[in-house]
């Protein structure tokens, strides 16, 4: 588990842990490995996350959760500045669906 000391991000006053922050807590917790090791490490999982999703595929990661996309139909939208109707093609956005453990330490 990793335990992280919590970083007051702006919008809403929520917590946030950042890449170079979630590297610098496995290198603690791996003190036989090199930050540039960490770094490729960190770098390689996130990259093949987004290769498996681009190429239309599935991550489970058992007991914290599922990477997906799911599709989007085209529609109409509008511009927030000037309020022109605008047409927003199709497309497939990243989902993510906690695991049942997951969910579990969320609600403890």
């Amino acid at each position: 588990m990793i335990s992280i000391k919590p970083r007051l991000h702006q919008p809403g006053g929520s917590f946030a842990m950042i890449r170079s922050e979630l590297v610098q807590k496995l290198c603690e917790l791996n003190p036989n490995l090199s930050g540039a090791e960490v770094d490729a490490i960190v770098s390689t999982f996130f990259d093949e996350i987004a290769r498996r999703l681009a190429s239309n595929g599935r991550v489970e990661l058992r007991g914290f959760g599922a990477f997906s996309t799911r599709a989007r139909d085209a529609r109409i939208g509008r511009n927030p500045r000037t309020g022109e109707t605008v047409e927003v093609e199709a497309k497939r956005v990243p989902y993510f669906k906690p695991g049942k453990e997951m969910r579990a330490r969320l609600n403890v």
